[in-house]
């Protein structure tokens, strides 16, 4: 029982310890080609963003979903077409 605990505090790291994963960043350019400029999530699709905005502002609540549906999926695919995973 000793020995496994004493294992915890060996001062040799484990290999997946030494070097760390760094996680998906789709706003650095060199991990995501596809952002070379390496815009963030609220500035890389301004124009189908207003659009959807506007839909939904400018739609009553009830019909909003089904009215701006279209808008949202251009939204989407425009995001995603950067890199990020929506």
């Amino acid at each position: 029982m000793f020995s496994s605990i004493s294992a915890w505090w060996s001062s040799s790291p484990t290999p997946a310890a030494a070097a760390p994963e760094k996680p998906y960043d789709p706003t650095d350019p060199k991990q995501n080609p596809l952002n070379p400029k390496g815009l963030k999530p609220c500035c890389a699709c301004p124009e189908t963003k207003s659009a959807r905005d506007d839909c939904f502002l400018n739609t009553d609540a009830g019909e909003a979903d089904e009215k701006c549906k279209e808008l949202v999926q251009r939204h989407i695919a425009c995001m995603r077409s950067y890199g990020f995973k929506i």
